[in-house]
């Protein structure tokens, strides 16, 4: 056992390459195959295969095409700005990101199920892994994928949108380059996370400036004081927590963070 830890821990590297090689693979393979590239029948075992892969991409691309991004970093960003270091905690801040979240894409959600309705219900009758509900599922695929690409173009910035499209375009060979379009989520996706980062700063910008008028008040005053030994930040703790619920924080924090869905 030793022996083989030394081993592992020796090659490590080149293992965790393999692991992302194999897994950019199986990637590949599966879009192939949602695509239709592939003419003849899936084996079962493969199909499982492309199902356990898809699993477990699923949670990492549910929160880079929602809110979620957005939401999470300007909460944290408010917990930094009142200096309050683990309160409320990473639970709290992802939880309250997640049901928010949900709220927020109930609507694009409620259209596709609308949009795959007729498909879903046929599916229901084949089993899990005939030929049959792999066509069903592609077909599903293709007609739900339409509200979630509105979604993503209505709420991605236009300038990056542009730069991720001209980047894609001068990274594919010529006779390629017009298959790419803008509305392809390989663009919409890397586009829309930019858009939901930059406005989240833009917001966490907008919350530190209160906050850092009363550390830098408070820091004066003990100051004038001679009162070195008290730390700014903790004397000032108190007075962000009364303005944060004065101002009805948590309120105007929801409201605008949905109504930027909107």
């Amino acid at each position: 056992m030793t022996k083989l830890k030394a081993i592992i821990k020796k090659h490590r590297k080149s293992l965790a390459l393999g692991a992302g090689v194999y897994a950019l693979f199986c990637f590949a393979a599966g879009a192939l195959w949602a695509q239709g590239k592939f003419e003849q029948p899936v084996s079962k075992p493969l199909m499982i295969l492309f199902a356990l892969v898809a699993l477990a991409l699923v949670p990492i691309l549910l929160t880079m095409i929602t809110s979620f991004v957005k939401i999470a970093v300007v909460l944290a960003l408010i917990r930094n700005a009142m200096g309050t270091q683990q309160i409320p905690p990473n639970q709290i801040i992802t939880g309250l990101a997640m049901i928010l979240t949900v709220y927020i894409m109930i609507p694009v959600g409620v259209e596709m199920y609308r949009q795959t309705e007729g498909v879903i219900q046929t599916t229901s009758n084949q089993g899990l892994f005939s030929t049959a509900t792999v066509g069903l599922l592609q077909e599903a695929l293709n007609k739900g994928k339409e509200p979630m690409r509105g979604f993503l173009k209505k709420n991605t910035s236009e300038k990056d949108l542009t730069m991720f499209y001209s980047l894609a375009r001068k990274m594919r060979k010529a006779e390629d380059r017009d298959s790419v379009g803008k509305d392809d989520f390989l663009i919409l996706i890397p586009a829309f996370v930019i858009s939901e980062l930059s406005e989240a700063f833009q917001i966490g910008f907008v919350i530190f400036l209160p906050f850092l008028v009363i550390d830098m008040v408070v820091a004066n005053i003990l100051l004038a004081l001679g009162m070195f030994q008290l730390s700014p930040v903790t004397v000032s703790l108190p007075f962000k927590l009364l303005l944060f619920v004065l101002v009805d924080g948590w309120y105007l924090i929801a409201r605008g963070l949905i109504l930027g869905y909107t």
